[in-house]
């Protein structure tokens, strides 16, 4: 497949514009630019649910070599409103692929710019902060752009979450690839099992294998399922997931979380599932200049680092924190909190991404804590391997 050399344009909510190439859909969309540094993993990114309203800038040089293929999907469908990049492979070569990158872009009509200075433009975001944007195909004057751009809501106050949460109730009991399996202690085929619910803020497919894998059998429920249907599953344990948007503006699932932490069951939270039970618990996030997005975020304290997978552009406040919840990982690039639990209950989170996709595995062993805490608190005792 060749890619077609119609004219796009990039028009920032400061008035800097950048000309380009289209690759994908057509048309305008608009959402907040934000960049990945992962140099693998563009299209674990694309159907990720977290960058919903967003435009990913790639910073690595080159995207769509390996190509589009089902099983990599975090999600049935692509949910990034835009895709920058600086090279575009129209030709993947992987023999896992079924179709290349413009093609799935173009199936979903989901709009592309290529041939701009991505390192220019990340440099731009890393300076001023990450800020609205348009991409367009048919406006390729800047100044009419600009005012599209200006006139669209910012992520700051936005709640996202009821765009990407499931409809319906729904088991999951799917386990990682054992062809994938990088983890042989797993104890998903023990015998053991625990009854977990999902509350959906926008999950990712492998979060909820992970689960899987360590014998978890998970009911995912939409984001504003009430309190009292939750306990009705007699659930081991309470996940809370991912998603996208400003954590503070998701109050249903704050609300809702602040009565499940009386049911004293066992809470690990992630990205946004981490900032909603920290908010639960009398914390206060903020948004970050440009947030963190990408495989090599290291977090740690007390001089151990794991390197991690990180997608987020708010954070909790760690000076909002109670004294009855510490801090267990920070964030070591500009220490902001990576991770936290509470010393005395069962509930803990990340603000990092350990199911890793992509990513290092570095922070697998948080689903076994998890597994751990419902063993502890439930009584069951781990059946012999």
């Amino acid at each position: 497949m060749s890619i077609s050399a119609q004219p796009a344009i990039l028009v920032l909510a400061d008035g800097t514009s950048y000309r380009g190439l289209s690759f994908g859909g057509l048309g305008t969309t608009i959402g907040e630019v934000v960049f990945n540094t992962g140099m693998t993993g563009y299209q674990e990114v694309l159907t990720d649910p977290s960058y919903c309203g967003q435009i990913v800038t790639f910073t690595y040089p080159e995207l769509g070599n390996t190509g589009v293929n089902p099983e990599d999907e975090e999600s049935n469908e692509p949910q990034i409103k835009g895709a920058i990049a600086r090279n575009i492979c129209p030709r993947p070569s992987n023999w896992r692929s079924n179709q290349s990158l413009p093609e799935y872009l173009q199936e979903h009509k989901i709009p592309g710019i290529y041939s701009i200075d991505t390192r220019a433009l990340t440099r731009k975001i890393r300076t001023v902060g990450a800020m609205n944007g348009a991409i367009s195909t048919e406006i390729l004057n800047p100044t009419e752009l600009l005012e599209k751009v200006q006139s669209a809501p910012r992520m700051a106050g936005l709640n996202l979450v009821q765009k990407v949460t499931t409809k319906e109730v729904y088991q999951w009991s799917e386990p990682t690839n054992p062809y994938w399996e990088f983890n042989s202690s797993v104890s998903g085929n023990t015998g053991e099992k625990f009854t977990v619910v999902a509350i959906d803020f926008g999950v990712k497919k492998n979060i909820l294998r992970r689960l899987a894998s360590y014998g978890c059998q998970v009911i995912v429920v939409p984001a504003d399922t009430p309190p009292e249907e939750i306990l009705k599953y007699d659930p081991d344990g309470i996940f809370l997931s991912n998603g996208p948007g400003d954590p503070s503006a998701v109050t249903e699932g704050v609300e809702t979380t602040k009565k499940l932490l009386k049911s004293s069951k066992p809470v690990f939270g992630i990205c946004m599932g981490h900032q909603v039970l920290g908010l639960a618990l009398g914390a206060d996030t903020f948004k970050l200049k440009f947030g963190h997005r990408g495989l090599n975020q290291p977090a740690g304290l007390q001089q151990q680092v794991e390197i991690t997978s990180q997608n987020h552009g708010f954070a909790i406040n760690a000076d909002s924190l109670v004294s009855e919840v510490e801090i267990t990982h920070l964030n070591l690039n500009d220490r902001t909190v990576a991770g936290l639990r509470h010393k005395s209950l069962p509930l803990f989170s990340v603000q990092y991404h350990p199911e890793a996709s992509p990513g290092p595995h570095d922070a697998d062993y948080l689903f076994e804590y998890f597994v751990q805490a419902m063993r502890d608190t439930s009584g069951k005792v781990k059946a012999l391997s």
